[in-house]
């Protein structure tokens, strides 16, 4: 059986940990979370720098994510089928609702913002494509969760943290609000 490749491995941690949490992180900060000696961590940090995976902010020497992911992550939602099915009827719901629209998937124990049309106001809005969300705290995810076997029985299976006082996180509690959700067809 073929073994995986370390380096990658560790990259990929590199990113997962440069996208989760603070914005920027030193070298330090990188190679002790992830158990890595600094010469190690910077090595993989210069070779994603030089392909634009990650970029260093040059007054603090910190890392960020850099702009190529994005691009290869746009590129991925571009061919999404879902989403390219859904955009003429997100546009108008957007327009007949005068709120904004997101279109998700499951992914990784939650939703993948796939799509996002903002609200059709001049209010200040951030784009949300690509972002991920809980899927016990969110309406796309509770929808899921109430649809969807596979999202169902893994939102079972993560402890429902509380994001707010209103956040429902037991389990007796939270099948209930999913049998109403069922009910009316839709979540908030």
């Amino acid at each position: 059986m073929a073994k995986n490749i370390q380096s990658l491995e560790r990259a990929a941690a590199m990113l997962r940990l440069l996208a989760g949490g603070e914005r920027r992180l030193g070298l330090s900060d990188i190679a002790s979370s992830l158990g890595l000696a600094k010469g190690t961590a910077h090595g993989i940090l210069r070779t994603l720098q030089a392909e634009g995976f990650v970029e260093q902010e040059a007054a603090s020497g910190r890392y960020q994510l850099g702009a190529e992911l994005l691009r290869l992550g746009n590129s991925y939602l571009d061919v999404h089928e879902l989403r390219a099915r859904a955009l003429v009827w997100t546009d108008d719901l957007a327009r007949s609702s005068g709120e904004s629209v997101h279109l998700g998937v499951l992914h990784q124990r939650g939703v993948l913002i796939v799509h996002h049309v903002f609200r059709p106001d001049d209010s200040r809005q951030v784009l949300e494509v690509g972002a991920m969300q809980p899927l016990h705290s969110t309406a796309l995810g509770k929808v899921l969760s109430a649809y969807d076997p596979v999202a169902h029985s893994e939102v079972l299976e993560v402890e429902r943290e509380a994001f707010t006082p209103r956040t429902t996180t037991a389990l007796g509690d939270f099948e209930t609000l999913l049998d109403t959700v069922r009910a009316r067809g839709w979540a908030a």
